[in-house]
């Protein structure tokens, strides 16, 4: 992972107590106002946000597990006949523990556990784990999707170097591990929405994927899930078992055994 230099380095923008906390908890200054500061964090109306210069970032973006976009998948994504469900083995009678290894805003976790699954979301960046666990936090508020938040777990930690002893804390079965790693674009039409914007800014790209990988297939269970975007080789490594293709993206498969529907 790149993104580690001053520039990428936001601020606390507040003076409130949760404000004060967030900057001394991450390390970061506590400012009034953004003033030239490329990146900030703020608690708006609806959570925790991370924003910067609108020309160059857009508005505002934060974690949503509940809606939006994750409205819309879980109402009218196709249920498990949808690519991520499908991949992850899921289908009539097979609801596999799941962990999202690079769990970035939590959306697929939130789709992943709408149908079913009970989810470790996991995320190593500071800034984005504070951003997933607000939403989490805030999630839990919801009461008619009490179900589907008591399915999701948090842990903030490197998945590259500790995934054994992270998913051992949870408790959580690692069946299926989904790993979505951040690819190195160097084509800068490839980043249309100014949302991935921001956040490649403040994270960079995961040059350690094949170390990701290696962890993945030596913890999960069943099978290890790689999301790519559709032309990309795979990850370096052993060759994918098969893949699922969409329009824009790729599924790459490594199965160790099928999941069996539970009795």
């Amino acid at each position: 992972m790149t993104g580690t230099d001053a520039d990428t380095q936001p601020v606390v923008v507040g003076d409130d107590a949760p404000s004060r906390a967030l900057a001394q908890r991450l390390g970061l200054a506590l400012v009034q106002t953004p003033g030239s500061h490329a990146l900030w964090l703020h608690y708006g109306e609806q959570g925790l946000e991370l924003g910067g210069d609108r020309q160059r970032f857009g508005a505002p973006i934060r974690a949503d597990l509940v809606s939006g976009g994750v409205a819309h998948r879980r109402q009218f994504g196709g249920g498990r006949g949808q690519l991520i469900a499908r991949a992850c083995g899921m289908k009539q009678g097979v609801s596999p523990d799941i962990i999202d290894a690079t769990a970035g805003l939590g959306r697929d976790s939130a789709v992943l556990a709408s149908l079913g699954a009970r989810v470790l979301m996991i995320e190593r960046h500071p800034v984005v784990a504070a951003l997933l666990f607000d939403a989490l936090m805030r999630a839990g508020e919801v009461g008619e999707l009490a179900s589907l938040t008591q399915r999701l777990h948090f842990a903030e930690g490197d998945s590259s170097q500790t995934l054994s002893a992270l998913v051992a804390v949870s408790g959580i079965t690692p069946q299926v591990i989904h790993l979505d790693p951040m690819y190195p674009h160097q084509d800068k039409s490839a980043l249309v929405k100014k949302e991935m914007r921001i956040f490649r800014h403040l994270v960079g790209d995961d040059a350690d994927a094949a170390q990701l990988l290696d962890q993945a297939l030596d913890v999960a269970t069943h099978r290890v899930v790689v999301k790519r975007p559709k032309g990309a080789p795979p990850i370096d490594g052993p060759a994918p078992s098969h893949e699922i293709v969409s329009r824009n993206s790729r599924y790459d498969l490594y199965v160790h055994r099928s999941l069996k529907p539970s009795r």
